[in-house]
């Protein structure tokens, strides 16, 4: 043991080179492009994951090649993965959430109700004001997009109307709450790495945020007038067999309330969602035993046990209904823990190549040159948007986005006398929306996960997402909405470090001063 301390001591780490950073993007580029085009959207279900891991592997090699151990290599990998346990938790939350849910006639009633009152024309409409206000109260897009989102994309899918385009709309109006919204987790983040008070970073964001809504909600418009629905489950009698398997009134609600108190409680999501979860368990229980004791179909077991274990089924491998007629029981079957295993494999094989290249410092040689070319308060946007957006699709990972961008660039907007609420703005734009587009990105992966669309479907259609930051960077180009800093702002410290080249500590004291390193 000693002697590895010793060795370890000894060891001295060579700063990244910009082309050794590209070494493992470069392969996992063309790895990815591979995979979809060889596999399409199954790509995700297996394909796009080796290609992360590979690259992880490679981007270990190199960073081994530059003095880093074997040991930290590894713990790199490990703590990039360990960052998103707590997504991976609420992950299955979720998918215990919609197996309850489906079996408490939660997500039928809101199917019915929904197929009966909403007008296809102003579906994607109501969508995105439904899913806004709500996130703008509870202050999480994935607590939206695990709830209500799965209920709305099950309406669309009754009403013949595209899923891809739902799951859009849902998560445009998420998306536009949880930016807006005091209580999120993305929003203070943002905000604290800047150095922004947040209501200022808030009001901020509506010189982007409020006309990018706006145009979204009136391309849904047109898309909802132009729609033609062509829903299997458009008939009073396909819809009566909903409700002859389901006992259909306001109190399957019970689960939905359960979660939206909780989330304004400030619970946490997981536990916020879990508690959702096991209501929804109950309410089966109370107001649907009949589907449950079908649905476990074991005469040999007690009343007692049939309930318990048509929970606990519900909650580990979804719930299956059984009709016989396949358009009803496709709305109303899915949900389980184990229906988001592969999202949890996309978001562990992501985050570990992140882990490894922001531990080698292979991010930071990324970003090196468009920091460089920071040479004015336009330039100063675009790069921090480009950083951020590419740290998405490279780190796989929001938060990383968000800190990593906010601590290179704070300096930069400091000394061009730009606020720092600017700055947070322009992480917000381009760090927090785009991250939803990458489908190895740990918030793609939930998106796709929860709602059952892939990313690359719902990915043409999430316009917000993608309005947004096209907004900012007009704005940029023509120096638009480019606040001037007041005296003393943006002196806070940052809420988190992230290494711009990966080495720290006593780490740092043993890379050569060679006028390469920050």
């Amino acid at each position: 043991m000693t002697d590895e301390k010793s060795e370890q001591q000894k060891q001295v780490l060579r700063p990244p080179r910009f082309w050794q950073a590209l070494i493992p993007l470069v392969f996992l580029i063309v790895g990815l492009a591979l995979a979809i085009a060889l596999y399409g959207e199954d790509a995700v279900y297996g394909p796009v994951q080796v290609a992360l891991l590979l690259a992880a592997a490679l981007a270990a090699q190199v960073g081994y090649f530059n003095g880093h151990t074997i040991s930290d290599l590894t713990k790199a990998a490990v703590d990039g993965v360990a960052s998103a346990m707590g997504a991976i938790f609420i992950l299955f939350s979720v998918g215990a959430l919609i197996g309850t849910w489906n079996m408490s006639g939660t997500i039928a009633t809101l199917a019915d109700w929904g197929i009966r009152v909403l007008n296809p024309d102003f579906f994607y409409v109501a969508a995105v004001l439904l899913c806004a206000v709500i996130a703008v109260s509870v202050g999480s897009s994935w607590t939206v997009m695990g709830t209500i989102g799965v209920a709305l994309v099950a309406v669309a899918e009754g009403l013949g109307l595209s899923m891809a385009m739902a799951a859009g709309a849902v998560i445009s109006g998420s998306y536009f709450g949880d930016k807006m919204s005091p209580l999120s987790e993305t929003t203070n983040l943002a905000a604290g790495v800047a150095g922004a008070d947040l209501f200022k970073h808030i009001r901020s964001m509506m010189a982007t945020t409020v006309p990018a809504i706006l145009i979204t909600l009136g391309i849904y418009l047109v898309l909802g007038f132009r729609s033609n629905p062509s829903g299997d489950i458009d008939t009073p009698e396909e819809l009566s067999d909903i409700e002859n398997l389901f006992n259909i009134n306001v109190l399957t609600l019970i689960p939905l309330l359960v979660v939206v108190i909780l989330a304004l409680r400030k619970i946490p999501p997981m536990f916020a969602i879990l508690g959702g979860a096991l209501a929804g368990g109950l309410l089966a229980i109370i107001l649907q035993p009949d589907v449950v004791r079908a649905f476990v179909d074991d005469d040999s077991l007690g009343t007692p046990m049939v309930m318990l274990k048509g929970v606990w089924d519900a909650m580990a491998t979804g719930y299956v209904a059984d009709t016989g007629i396949e358009a009803v029981d496709n709305l109303l079957s899915g949900g389980g823990m184990q229906a988001m295993l592969n999202t949890v494999w996309l978001i562990i094989t992501a985050l570990a190549f992140g882990g490894i290249m922001n531990h080698t410092g292979f991010l930071g040689k990324l970003i090196e040159p468009l920091r460089k070319r920071t040479t004015s308060p336009r330039g100063a946007m675009a790069s921090t948007g480009g950083t951020a957006i590419g740290l998405n699709v490279v780190a796989g990972d929001q938060y990383l986005a968000l800190v990593l961008t906010g601590n290179v660039f704070k300096e930069e907007f400091r000394k061009r006398g730009i606020a720092p609420q600017t700055l947070s703005r322009q992480i917000e734009d381009t760090a927090t929306v785009t991250s939803v587009l990458v489908p190895w990105n740990s918030c793609g992966a939930y998106a796709s996960g929860v709602l059952n669309v892939t990313t690359i479907a719902y990915l043409p259609f999430a316009f917000f997402n993608w309005i947004n930051p096209l907004i900012s960077f007009i704005y940029a180009a023509f120096g638009i909405a480019i606040q001037k800093a007041e005296p003393g702002e943006g002196a806070a410290p940052p809420l988190a470090e992230a290494s711009f080249y990966g080495v720290s500590g006593q780490d740092a004291e043993e890379v050569p001063e060679d006028g390469s390193k920050p």
